[in-house]
Order: structure tokens, then sequence, then C-alpha cells
């Protein structure tokens, strides 16, 4: 329910090259942290077969973490850009940055590597993945202390 179109222009612009990201980096996360020598097995070739194509069950989560993006970091007030830059490079050299450090983040733990995996190449086995998709979200929630419902938008939590 933010006003900052700019930056969610720029955000959708780059969604499916970040996600395609995403999931190479949990590729390579999941062969460093599971099977590190490269011995072929079953589930890593599949995993080192996977070519990303259609990304759609990855939309959610990357939706949700623009959003909180948004909220928490952008600014529906355009700055003055002394250094020339057209305002949507900005976003998105800022969003990517952002993005990356994050995905880096939450590849580090072992949850969110299985969550990717279950959305990505073992889809068609696990036939879960709204399970999947709220551990993704659960990451969100952990990392910026926030709510996000579908009626009211992203809500800070309340601590007791």
């Amino acid at each position: 329910m933010d006003k900052n179109y700019l930056l969610e222009e720029a955000q959708l612009q780059l969604e499916s090259h970040l996600l395609t990201l995403l999931v190479n980096k949990v590729k390579e996360y999941y062969i460093l942290r599971y099977n590190p020598l490269r011995l072929t097995d079953s589930v890593s070739q599949l995993v080192l077969d996977y070519k990303p194509q259609n990304l759609q069950v990855l939309n959610p989560f990357y939706q949700n973490l623009a959003g909180v993006y948004r909220y928490k970091f952008g600014n529906s007030q355009l700055e003055f850009l002394w250094d020339g830059k057209d305002h949507s490079d900005q976003y998105k050299n800022e969003w990517s940055d952002f993005y990356n450090k994050c995905t880096d983040d939450f590849c580090g733990q072992e949850l969110f590597i299985k969550a990717v995996l279950d959305l990505t190449v073992f889809l068609p086995e696990n036939r879960q993945a709204q399970l999947a998709e709220n551990r993704m979200n659960h990451f969100i929630l952990q990392q910026f202390e926030v709510r996000i419902h579908k009626q009211k938008g992203i809500v800070e939590m309340k601590v007791a």
C-alpha cells in the first residue's frame, strides 16, 4: 500500500533476473553444504541439472521481500541524485544489493535452502508448496520483525 511507484517498478523489472540468481545461489549453497566433494548421487544430480524456467512459485516470496524493503527502507519522496544517475537505476542498484545480501543470509539457513528446492527442483514430487512458501516467509518475519497481512499490508510486529 506504499506510494513509491518508481521503486516498485524497478523491483518488478528485476524480478525474473533476481529469482533466477536466487535459484542458482541456492543450488551452490546446497552443493557446498551437502555435497562439497561433488560426488554423484541422485539428489545432487537433480539439483545440479535443474534449469530455472517457470519461477512463478517463488513470486510470493519475492513480492513479500520487495514489499518489506519498500516499507522499511523505501521513501516516497525523491531525493536529489548528485551523480547524474536516473532514479530508476539508483533504485535497481540499491534493491539488487539488498536482495543479494538478504538471500545470502537466508541461504545460510538449512530450512531456507530446502524450501527453495522444494518449490523448484522437487515441486512435482512435493505437492505441499504452501508449506515451503510459509517457511520462506518466516525468514522475512524473523529478519525484519514485520507481519504481512493480505488486507492490512505490512505491519510491525509487537513484542511482548
